[in-house]
């Protein structure tokens, strides 16, 4: 049975993985990782929830897949404090280029960092896809980026304790 919902959920998204604009995501660091493992572990969860609850998964899922679908360049202008509310909308904008949206699609991708940013969440799906962004942005800073961080400590711990004999 898993393989089957992870079938259709790769049904689902076939297009947009096979979007060679999506695919240069896999090169962008995101929490550790790669936007695009990121933006795929989003997504899965959001398929897996929305499916119990009988939404429309298979909008949902979609619309959680494109959420980041921004490139590090494209906010190159707006500097660290303001990219974190701007790349929802250049996220939309790219996913509008390559892909049909519907107004609910593109309520979940604008809104995804409420409450950081103004856009708020209009539908329970939205609401969904923010918080399951949320929750897999936190795991993925735990477990990629504190243990890159507690290894550059180490180094520097080590290397003052070698250098101090």
């Amino acid at each position: 049975m898993f393989q089957e919902k992870n079938s259709e959920f790769q049904m689902i998204v076939e297009d947009i993985l096979n979007n060679h604009e999506f695919q240069e995501l896999d090169q962008e660091l995101h929490h550790g990782i790669s936007r695009y493992g990121h933006s795929m572990r989003v997504a899965k969860y959001v398929y897996k929830v929305s499916k119990k609850m009988n939404w429309d998964y298979e909008k949902v899922t979609r619309a959680a897949l494109l959420h980041d679908f921004f490139l590090d360049n494209q906010l190159e202008e707006y500097g660290i404090a303001k990219t974190w509310c701007k790349h929802p909308e250049i996220a939309l904008e790219n996913a509008k280029k390559y892909f049909e949206l519907d107004d609910r699609q593109e309520n979940v991708i604008v809104s995804h960092m409420f409450p950081s940013c103004k856009v708020m969440p209009k539908y329970k799906e939205s609401w969904l896809v923010s918080c399951v962004d949320k929750c897999v942005s936190f795991y993925e800073m735990y477990r990629f980026k504190a243990s890159l961080v507690l290894g550059i400590w180490a180094i520097f711990l080590f290397n003052m304790v070698t250098l101090q004999k």
